[in-house]
């Protein structure tokens, strides 16, 4: 792989970041305003996206509390972005049981933290802008060794979308060349 892409994968992540539980609104957002809040943050994750009929599905399957006054609260945002990130490598099944999992275990908040920091951080190290993985949190629960796996997964996963989609891109721009390293 050229370095060029390499540079234009890595440029692609350098300032990714999801927003912290206290940074999602509690105003409340209604259906549109929140699927284009979350929608704003996704945008640079290849594959990963999330529609006004995809939270409707999610909120009729259980995944997310019915919105009150059909509105959405920082605690369901937050959950509907997990949804998002995960649902590119978990069925909606197995986002279930993750979630279940969750709330015995860890509040929304320390929960939803944790998510961020370990899916920034691994989006970094498997885009090349960090040598290593320094693990988020000291302890190795189940719950956190089973949530860092799907990271990994869903990390690798947008990996491979963004450096496939660089690749067609390149070789749509310069065919001759595509051609000639085949």
């Amino acid at each position: 792989m050229e370095q060029k892409v390499k540079l234009a994968l890595a440029e692609s992540m350098q300032h990714f970041r999801l927003p912290r539980f206290d940074e999602i609104p509690d105003v409340g957002l209604y259906l549109e305003q929140t699927t284009k809040y979350i929608a704003g943050y996704l945008e640079p994750l290849e594959g990963v996206s999330i529609t006004t009929s995809m939270v409707s599905n999610y909120v009729k399957q259980g995944l997310v509390d019915k919105p009150v006054k059909k509105q959405y609260d920082r605690v369901q945002i937050a959950y509907l972005i997990f949804i998002a990130v995960a649902k590119t490598v978990l069925s909606l099944e197995d986002i279930q049981i993750l979630i279940e999992q969750q709330k015995r275990s860890y509040d929304e908040r320390t929960a939803y933290e944790y998510f961020c920091e370990a899916f920034e951080r691994l989006l970094l190290y498997v885009f090349g802008l960090r040598e290593t993985v320094e693990d988020v949190g000291v302890d190795n629960t189940d719950e956190k060794v089973l949530l860092r796996n799907t990271i990994i997964t869903i990390a690798h996963k947008i990996y491979l979308k963004k450096c496939l989609a660089l690749l067609c891109e390149e070789k749509q721009d310069n065919p001759k060349k595509a051609k000639k390293k085949l």
